[in-house]
């Protein structure tokens, strides 16, 4: 009789499993990382209702100089307390997801994503205000899903496939459907992320699932499960602020 052996994503053919302690210490890496990311969104939010005020000027303002700083401060800023927490949980799920299974280029891919398609939104979007972490969790989903299938690993695509049951109406908000939302950063997210998966298609390659012996129970006694991850509130789409409101 034959049991599957639990192999982690991010192992390479050619490389030893992590060690427990190493494992142990990407998981904790892989959960804390999105949960200071999500934890600065919410303290933003928080000073702009103590403070009262409206920190929307600082999203990207397409085609104007004085709007490339929201190239790094609009992921932070959220219209609502609703927009914010429908972004939270897909953060922190797509992002653990990222940085556990591709930990050799999962910063690189998330730093492409968040630079370079705040860039293209500033090149290309409306020229309004626009606010929220929703290109990057754009960015993100489609980086996990590529890389599945430029990648055509059964353990790949099977996370490729999750991501799907998870998230995949989020296909609908690239689209110019509602003028209300940023369908700009939706899309220029996802088009970064579909190139990133590409770029990286050959790094952090998994290995087959390893069929073993009845017999080898020491060998599995080291395994663990990454992680149970429960979909969290569909997450709302980036806003658009009209910038005239602001005066």
């Amino acid at each position: 009789m034959a049991l599957f052996s639990y192999v982690n994503i991010n192992s390479r053919n050619n490389q030893p499993r992590l060690e427990p302690d190493e494992e142990k210490r990407l998981l904790f890496v892989s959960v804390f990382v999105p949960a200071v990311f999500v934890a600065l969104m919410w303290i933003v939010k928080l000073f702009e209702v103590v403070t009262e005020i409206d920190l929307s000027s600082f999203g990207v303002l397409p085609k104007h100089i004085s709007g490339l700083k929201g190239i790094l401060f609009s992921p932070f800023i959220h219209g609502d307390w609703q927009h914010l927490l429908s972004n939270t949980f897909p953060f922190m799920i797509l992002g653990f997801l990222m940085l556990f299974n591709y930990r050799k280029v999962a910063y690189k891919a998330f730093s492409f994503i968040y630079l370079a398609g705040g860039l293209l939104l500033w090149a290309t979007g409306r020229e309004n205000y626009h606010i929220g972490a929703s290109g990057i969790v754009y960015g993100m989903a489609f980086f996990l899903f590529f890389s599945g299938v430029f990648r055509k690993n059964i353990q790949a695509i099977a996370l490729s496939l999750f991501i799907v049951f998870l998230y995949g109406s989020i296909v609908w908000g690239v689209l110019p459907m509602d003028l209300t939302i940023s369908w700009e950063g939706h899309l220029m997210g996802a088009l970064c992320g579909s190139i990133s998966a590409f770029y990286f298609r050959k790094v952090d390659l998994p290995e087959p699932i390893i069929l073993e012996d009845e017999d080898d129970d020491d060998d599995n006694e080291d395994a663990e499960t990454a992680f149970n991850a429960l979909a969290g509130p569909e997450f709302k789409y980036d806003y658009i602020t009209n910038r005239d409101q602001l005066k």
